[in-house]
This record gives structure tokens, sequence and C-alpha cells, in this order.
């Protein structure tokens, strides 16, 4: 089966002992390949397919996708800044996320939202149980 390995991978040197060698040596540089992109059952698979872990001296943190929990904003990509000889160029403007620690009456606990500053003045006047139901979110999915 070795044998076969090394021929496969058309070695061009003169004698059997050089190509077991080289033979051996591609196998395991190939199996070294395989294993660093074989899964791993850590927690950072467990994450969103959008997110990418990043380990920080806090743990494991999962960077998400710039939306507010809340309305669900995201960035405007369509936008344009015009100069004042009418030349339009391309902008994106971002949406003004926070994070914050709301108090749920109604869950009796906290809860971590990434909200944007409108959704800020919606729970404001709302309640935050009034304005997760306006746009329907369930809170116990961002409880502490």
């Amino acid at each position: 089966a070795v044998f076969a390995l090394i021929t496969s991978f058309n070695c061009v040197t003169t004698t059997l002992r050089e190509m077991k060698m080289v033979g051996l040596f591609r196998v395991l540089s190939c199996l070294a390949a395989v294993a660093a992109f074989a899964p791993l059952n850590s927690p950072a698979q467990q994450l969103s397919s959008r997110s990418r872990p990043v380990t920080t001296t806090r743990g494991l943190v999962e960077m998400r996708f710039r939306r507010c929990d809340l309305t669900g904003k995201r960035r405007n990509a369509k936008a344009r800044t015009v100069t004042f000889s009418h030349i339009r160029n391309h902008k994106v403007q971002a949406v003004n996320l926070q994070t914050r620690r709301l108090w749920w009456d109604e869950g009796n606990r906290y809860v971590r939202l990434r909200v944007s500053t409108k959704a800020l003045k919606t729970i404001a006047k709302y309640g935050l149980q009034k304005a997760a139901k306006k746009y329907d979110l369930d809170l116990t999915k961002f409880s502490l």
C-alpha cells in the first residue's frame, strides 16, 4: 500500500530507497495538512456560520454581523457622497449599535441586547416587552 502511494506521487528519484523516503515524507505532509483542516469539537464550532470565533483574555468571543437585535437594522451599502462638482462616490453608512443590558420586568431578569439608537428610543417609549412583541423578538434568547 505504501509503494502504491509512493508511485502515485510521480517521484523522480533514482533508487527505491530514495523513492520510499520521499514518498513517506509526502504522505506525512499530506496527513498533516488533512489534520490541520479536520473539524474539531470545540465551542467555536457551535457558533453560527456567519460568526468568527476570536480568543481573547476573557475567553471565546463571537464576532457577529452588525445588525440590531430588535429592529433588524443593518448597514446601508448603497449610500452615495455627492461632491460640489456633483461627482457621486460610494460610501457605506453604518448602524449606530449599542450593547445594552436592559431589565426585563416580565421575565424578571436582565437581557443583553445589541440595539440601534432608534431601537433604544422605541424601548424608552413603549417598554422592552412591548417593543420585543412589536418586532417579534424572543427575549429569553438574550437573557443573562
